[in-house]
């Protein structure tokens, strides 16, 4: 056996575990728990959003269980202050000096619960260390440790009492996974797992083997033509009439950023290698296209007043834009 098999097949394996110990807790929720490994082999942030009691919170935090690394909850309330999430400078009356006290972003793993119960000026303390990953504090930087995540769970924007997330933060985001109720079947089961004996999650990785599959994920084969497939979905979001797409053009105010494109070739790298793959197939990153863009496109009135949602808009695109072929695919066909 290859030293590349042999490491393959030990990622697959710690995949596994952590998946298995998630699911010891966490009943259904299947897609979801594949886009949060995704945004954790890519290094993306996450976004979660569902009506309260679908499990979002448990499963960040079970997830964070599994390994051994720092881990930290911020529930977001209307009275927060961003010294409450980055830190602040503290006057000394002994000494007559300033400390400083770093604040709960300095972790590998922050979930930042119901994130849209906070102004927006609290939410806006995150946009540094979510991108830099570091926190500015009195003119003095702070790097935060790696590897470094954030998973914000939020409810609809219905619910009342949120405030919508600015833009900029919104871009930071690589996904926004939508969460859905669970089936009749998965219902009983939870029922059952809540009402029977606790389950104890065991600890099965650690940082360092975390940031070492992010380094191997970076080494995934990405096409340069499935690279260009991004480029284009991305574009028709900015420009629909270039690409045909004339009809959505009024129901698109802005477009999404270089940063989906970006996430596009990330996680189509993430989810070839927990697919068992060291290359990256077209199914790869379609799967994740609804997840990447959905946040980033910012609809129009017209399109607000005719009901229509960013994943119609996002799959009109994925139906005139063709992804590329498959490798080999043409001497399957010649065949």
């Amino acid at each position: 056996m290859s030293a590349t098999t042999r490491q393959d097949t030990d990622t697959a394996q710690l995949m596994e575990q952590i998946l298995y110990e998630v699911k010891r807790v966490v009943v259904g929720q299947d897609r979801f728990l594949e886009r949060v490994m995704v945004g954790m082999l890519a290094g993306g942030h996450l976004l979660v959003e569902g009506v309260p009691g679908l499990a979002k919170t448990l499963t960040v935090k079970t997830l964070a269980n599994t390994m051994r690394g720092q881990f930290k909850r911020i529930q977001f309330t209307p009275d927060l202050v961003p010294a409450d999430l980055v830190g602040t400078r503290i006057y000394n009356q002994k000494t007559g000096e300033f400390s400083t006290s770093l604040g709960p972003v300095f972790t590998n793993l922050l979930l930042a619960d119901e994130i849209n119960r906070a102004p927006a000026k609290v939410q806006s303390a995150l946009l540094e260390v979510m991108q830099e990953r570091q926190v500015t504090i009195a003119g003095e930087t702070h790097k935060v440790p790696s590897p470094f995540l954030v998973m914000a769970t939020q409810n609809p924007i219905e619910t009342e009492g949120t405030y919508p997330l600015p833009e900029a933060q919104v871009d930071r985001f690589m996904m926004k996974v939508l969460v859905d109720y669970p089936t009749d079947e998965e219902e009983f089961v939870i029922v059952e797992r809540v009402t029977g004996p606790a389950v104890t999650v065991s600890e099965v990785a650690t940082t360092e083997q975390l940031a070492s599959l992010q380094q191997e994920c970076r080494r995934v084969y990405v096409d340069p033509s499935l690279v260009q497939y991004a480029v284009k979905l991305v574009s028709a979001t900015r420009t629909p009439e270039k690409h045909g797409l004339k009809d959505i053009a009024p129901y698109i105010t802005f477009g999404a950023s270089p940063r989906a494109t970006i996430n596009l070739v990330e996680g189509a790298r993430a989810m070839a290698m927990l697919r068992g793959r060291t290359y990256a197939l077209p199914e790869d990153m379609t799967d994740l296209v609804p997840d990447v863009l959905r946040h980033r496109v910012v609809l129009s009135y017209e399109a607000l007043s005719e009901g229509l949602s960013a994943d119609a808009l996002i799959a009109k695109i994925m139906a005139k834009i063709a992804p590329p072929a498959k490798p080999l695919e043409h001497e399957k066909l010649a065949a």
